[in-house]
């Protein structure tokens, strides 16, 4: 079957419709998580459960967060919107991929699959951005704390947060409208279980050349432009703790920082390989890009929680008081102070 599939994956396209911009096929087929039968049970028990875990334990941050007017601060307004763009982010792929091993169907229209690859895109960039801002709000907090006050206002968070949804908006409706001028003949079996860039152009009959050169410039940039911000705000802020005479006041700081720094090397680890990193067309590279984009589609938004929560003590209290119903929460408050 494997074999089968990766031959059809190399043969040309026939019946290319005239006109660069057009499309003869009405649906894709999705390469799956697995193509083995005996597999397919446990893999749905398994991504279902892990859905349901990153769903429920980021609404709970958001909610502990909302919840408690003690947490309305910058750092955890950033974190209660990483935590909405991951809900987001792992609900545009995984619900799909749920239905379609019960049902035991590869298929998703040509409209899907767009919108799909728009909503994944706006909402991974977004992960992207937030860590960014997240580390940005860091470095102002140790590095210039007598300023953060002024510097990290209500006003200053809003307009951070509503630019990084702007950027990953236009950036989404960018590639989503090159792909969009790509042709697609026959069915076409995309090597992965969402619709991404790098698939479909695999998959694509026409000539894919813009689409790679404004993956490898605008993607490149939207990477790797806010990891090395994050590089950057963390050399100053590691070099600011490191001055700190108190050791209790170097733990407090490097435990705050903490948590941040472990989801960043998680998910910009799985998303530099899947995008920056060349790979063929053999069956072993499929699984691999397969099982790197699981990690940040799915492993990652399910590990966020427990990070942030188990390092964090204010989460960890928070957390309790909203499962025991006792909150702390003004309507007449913002999140940040």
């Amino acid at each position: 079957m494997k074999s089968r599939m990766l031959y059809q994956l190399s043969q040309p396209a026939s019946g290319l419709m005239a006109g660069g911009n057009q499309t003869s096929i009405l649906e894709f087929l999705l390469w799956g998580l697995s193509e083995r039968p005996e597999q397919q049970h446990i893999l749905f028990l398994l991504f279902l459960c892990m859905y349901v875990v990153t769903v429920t334990g980021n609404l709970l941050i958001v909610l502990a967060i909302g919840t408690d007017a003690r947490l309305h601060t910058p750092m955890y307004f950033f974190l209660a919107s990483l935590s909405c763009a991951d809900i987001l982010f792992t609900s545009t792929t995984v619900p799909k991929a749920l239905v379609n091993i019960q049902t035991q169907s590869r298929s998703i229209s040509y409209a899907g699959c767009l919108a799909q690859l728009y909503f994944f895109l706006t909402f991974g960039d977004m992960d992207i951005f937030l860590l960014a801002t997240m580390a940005y709000d860091r470095y102002v907090a140790i590095c210039h704390p007598l300023h953060y006050k002024i510097v990290m206002s209500r006003q200053r968070c809003t307009l951070l947060v509503t630019a990084c949804w702007v950027l990953t908006s236009l950036v989404a409706m960018t590639h989503t409208f090159l792909i969009f001028r790509l042709s697609f003949c026959s069915k076409k079996i995309i090597p992965d279980f969402f619709c991404d860039l790098g698939p479909l152009m695999k998959v694509s009959c026409s000539d894919t050349q813009v689409n790679e050169l404004v993956l490898l410039f605008l993607g490149g940039a939207v990477i790797l432009i806010p990891f090395i911000l994050i590089l950057v705000s963390y050399i100053h802020i590691v070099s600011a703790i490191l001055r700190v005479p108190s050791a209790q006041g170097r733990h407090k700081a490097f435990s705050t920082c903490g948590s941040h720094l472990a989801v960043v090397a998680l998910f910009f680890g799985t998303v530099i390989r899947a995008y920056l990193c060349p790979s063929s067309s053999s069956s072993n590279s499929i699984e691999e890009d397969t099982a790197a984009a699981v990690m940040y589609t799915v492993v990652t938004p399910l590990l966020n929680p427990f990070i942030y929560s188990l390092r964090n003590k204010n989460m960890k209290c928070a957390l309790a008081r909203c499962l025991r119903g006792k909150v702390f929460f003004s309507l007449g408050q913002g999140p940040p102070r």
